[in-house]
């Protein structure tokens, strides 16, 4: 399990009893508040009556018994070509927590988080550009903390709670994420030689869910059997068929079977 780094700052969190989104709640903020909000800005909410995932899914969640929220960046240091960064280090931040809570947690291509075969986090990263360069990005999280019966026709699930048999702190949990995505994000802000960036992507593949062995896959063409091969800097996803065939996939392109 990894260690948590050291607090490095305090972070303005705003606590919403319920909301549609906390994407759009933070996004409605950045838009129209005559100062934008700082780095960090984190909204949570007990209830969520609108929560997205990818793929215009939705987040079930049990009122006051998840981590819901949204945390506000501006990276503009980052070129848009390059914002897969993003993702990594934030998939990375959230895995690195939850690995201090319970064992067997990774990263399910390109930003799920899994405990072994079940989904324990969904996020929904939007950026808006400024050119070539990431203008704001907006990080929208949950994480089933303690929550035991899940009603939704999700196929997979699964809590901190169910896990581990106890209650966990969610408050802990995201003030931890946050002590983790301060120190990768500060330190890719100075990362002019690229070796942050190099070891973010090494680390998230090596965190990357289903790494070995074969696994069914499917695309438009049908179903295949392919090991992962790896993850391209664009974010493309890389898989080897039982052929030997390497097969490239930008996301929405191609779906695990679970």
């Amino acid at each position: 399990m990894t260690n948590c780094p050291e607090p490095a700052m305090s972070f303005p969190i705003i606590g919403l009893e319920e909301t549609d989104s906390t994407n759009r709640y933070l996004a409605d903020l950045c838009d129209t508040a005559p100062t934008p909000p700082p780095e960090y800005t984190t909204v949570t909410t007990r209830f969520q009556t609108d929560g997205r995932g990818q793929r215009g899914n939705s987040w079930e969640s049990e009122r006051g018994r998840n981590l819901l929220f949204s945390t506000v960046l501006y990276p503009r240091f980052v070129e848009a070509r390059r914002q897969f960064v993003l993702s990594q280090i934030v998939s990375l931040a959230v895995k690195e927590e939850l690995d201090t809570c319970v064992e067997g947690i990774s990263i399910k291509w390109p930003n799920d988080i899994y405990l072994h075969e079940k989904k324990i986090c969904g996020m929904l990263i939007e950026n808006v550009l400024e050119g070539s360069r990431i203008g704001r990005c907006i990080l929208g999280i949950g994480i089933n903390v303690n929550q035991t019966v899940f009603r939704s026709p999700a196929p997979n699930p699964v809590s901190l709670k169910q896990a581990t048999g106890r209650d966990c702190d969610a408050r802990a949990v995201l003030e931890g994420f946050l002590r983790r995505l301060h120190a990768s994000y500060e330190a890719l802000r100075r990362d002019t030689d690229g070796r942050l960036a190099a070891d973010a992507a090494c680390r998230y593949a090596d965190a990357l869910f289903r790494r070995e062995g074969l696994h069914p896959y499917e695309d438009a063409d049908g179903r295949f059997s392919a090991r992962l091969a790896g993850v391209e800097p664009d974010g493309r996803l890389l898989l080897q068929d039982e052929t030997g065939r390497l097969r490239r996939y930008l996301f929405k392109e191609v779906r695990y079977i679970l």
